[in-house]
């Protein structure tokens, strides 16, 4: 199970914005339609090179998962199952770097779309309304992100604010907001 009630209330933030269709267990068609919904949101097709990266990168964190909790191959994960899949592969286990981050580093460059290496407000409202953050937490969620108060997020900020809120266990990192108030 988590290692804090924090990151507990975390994982189940995240279980939430997976199961879509809240029938109490993800599966891999809860992940590609988080993954259409981003594309969809940013006017970007699946078969481009950062569609493509997007999809891939959702597609290796689902892998991990699987291959961590699957154990009856029913292809689906109820939230306990999730919460020690995320800790044992993410959280406590080696595939942060190799699996998580990929993802959410495509993500995060998804998210500027002009290329200059800074996500604006509208930018980021895309990727939570794909998440399915309430609209009253979105604009909570950039103000405790954007630490230097510019109106902007640098795509690095959001891929370490990503990292405290997925794997973090700092109660007073920003990142903990990335979805709004816990």
């Amino acid at each position: 199970m988590p290692t804090s009630e924090l990151q507990g209330r975390k994982l189940d933030r995240a279980f939430d914005q997976l199961d879509a269709d809240s029938d109490g267990a993800i599966d891999r068609e809860d992940l590609v339609g988080l993954g259409a919904r981003v594309l969809l949101g940013f006017g970007e097709p699946p078969t481009s090179a950062r569609g493509r990266s997007l999809l891939d990168g959702f597609d290796q964190m689902w892998a991990a998962l699987v291959a961590r909790l699957d154990l009856d191959g029913d292809g689906r994960i109820s939230r306990t199952q999730f919460h020690r899949g995320m800790v044992a592969a993410f959280i406590d286990g080696p595939d942060y770097e190799p699996v998580f981050r990929p993802a959410v580093q495509s993500l995060a460059r998804l998210c500027d779309i002009d290329g200059d290496g800074m996500v604006d407000p509208a930018e980021f409202r895309i990727m939570q309304t794909a998440y399915g953050t309430k609209d009253g937490e979105i604009g909570t969620a950039f103000q405790a992100l954007d630490s230097d108060h510019d109106g902007h997020l640098a795509v690095t900020e959001l891929i370490a604010a990503a990292e405290a809120f997925y794997i973090g266990d700092d109660p007073d990192a920003g990142g903990n907001l990335l979805f709004g108030r816990l």
